[in-house]
């Protein structure tokens, strides 16, 4: 496929929660026409996707059947069907991220092994295939524990200090990952096309929920140097080309006290920490990504302000059909824009939505920011 758009492509995604549902937004504009697989029924992409299926994207014949009706295939998450990817590839349609970097990136062991075969900057950490093996590194400790697969949004991740943390450790494949001391963490959202042409976003800075591990709260420019960001930037672009992997990658990064960038994790996909950039970059990050997998010219990157997300998430204690509180302000309040995911059903935690605001002014964007991420519930 060259430089040009095709309108009778057909655009398949696995995958129809939130990111799908963006990225639909975006693919309206462009004409192209997406088909989107989930198991959900009411998935937020079912309603404006031009065709939805529901069925199991880690289903082998789910997948290959979905994917010979389109011409392109991604996916919004990694817990998908690699072998009908790889059949897909085979039989000649397009898929991206290509199946071999997706295997990479959706074990975090073999991530970590590739960090390491190809020097790129990470935490010291040691493979273990169950809690018994966990038990015998106890004393080399400290340690994160994180499943080598299917973890996301804080899950699958559990501190491993002591004997004592021995009782919550995962009887499971996992890494133990030496935890770091870290002064920030920031992530940084590289796009390549097939055509090998690069894009960065700017470093965004990020604030975690201590208590459910997800990040809260972002904003960029980072509050880094100019090294920091052009060294993020160059490792961002290390592992896209080492993968050779075509679309957005995200990469998750640590700060550390001495001044040292480690990787944390990568994911080949619209990413939480690149919201923002709907409004705040003249490219948006779903923008990107279609343009990447398409191999159409990546857009222009950077922002046109300063730019401050907040999650939305379900408060604790409530289950039910979803109500939010507060919005009222937030969309009265100029530069400040309500994104909600479609999400009938809320719970503890769950992504629900997100703010942005973009202003000249970082400082005054990020108090607008935390006076909305009291101000705004969302109950049931």
């Amino acid at each position: 496929m060259g430089k040009e758009l095709n309108p009778q492509t057909k655009l398949g995604i696995l995958g129809g929660g939130q990111l799908g549902r963006m990225f639909i937004q975006e693919a309206i504009g462009l004409n192209v026409c997406v088909h989107v697989l989930d198991p959900a029924d009411n998935a937020p992409c079912a309603a404006i996707a031009n065709v939805f299926v529901q069925g199991d994207f880690a289903d082998y014949e789910t997948v290959l059947n979905f994917g010979k009706e389109v011409d392109v295939i991604t996916i919004e998450i990694e817990h998908v069907n690699i072998e009908a990817l790889e059949e897909l590839e085979r039989i000649g349609k397009l898929v991206y991220p290509r199946p071999s970097a997706l295997r990479t990136i959706k074990d975090k062991g073999l991530q970590k092994l590739f960090y390491a075969a190809h020097q790129i900057p990470t935490a010291p950490f040691v493979l273990v295939e169950n809690k018994m093996e966990a038990a015998l590194h106890v004393s080399e400790g400290p340690f994160m524990q994180k499943l080598r697969t299917g973890g996301y949004d804080g899950k699958g991740v559990t501190p491993f200090r002591n004997e004592a943390d021995l009782e919550h450790a995962f009887d499971a494949p996992s890494v133990l990952e030496e935890m770091v001391r870290f002064e920030k963490e920031l992530a940084v959202i590289v796009a390549r096309n097939a055509s090998g042409e690069l894009r960065v976003f700017p470093l965004v800075e990020m604030e975690f929920n201590s208590e459910a591990n997800l990040v809260e709260f972002i904003f960029s420019p980072a509050n880094v140097s100019v090294e920091v960001a052009h060294e993020a930037a160059e490792i961002a672009k290390k592992i896209v080309e080492q993968l050779d992997h075509v679309g957005l990658l995200a990469v998750e990064l640590f700060l550390t006290e001495t001044g040292q960038l480690l990787v944390n994790e990568v994911a080949p996909r619209p990413h939480n920490s690149g919201h923002h950039t709907i409004e705040a970059c003249y490219t948006s990050q779903y923008a990107q990504h279609m343009r990447a997998i398409l191999n159409l010219p990546l857009g222009d990157t950077a922002l046109r302000s300063a730019g401050v997300m907040i999650n939305l998430l379900g408060e604790k204690g409530f289950t039910g059909t979803a109500k939010y509180e507060g919005l009222e302000e937030v969309l009265s309040t100029q530069g400040a824009y309500v994104h909600l995911y479609g999400k009938e059903e809320t719970k503890p935690f769950r992504k629900m939505g997100h703010i942005t605001i973009c202003l000249p002014e970082l400082e005054q964007a990020k108090q607008l920011a935390r006076k909305f991420l009291s101000t705004v519930k969302v109950k049931a």
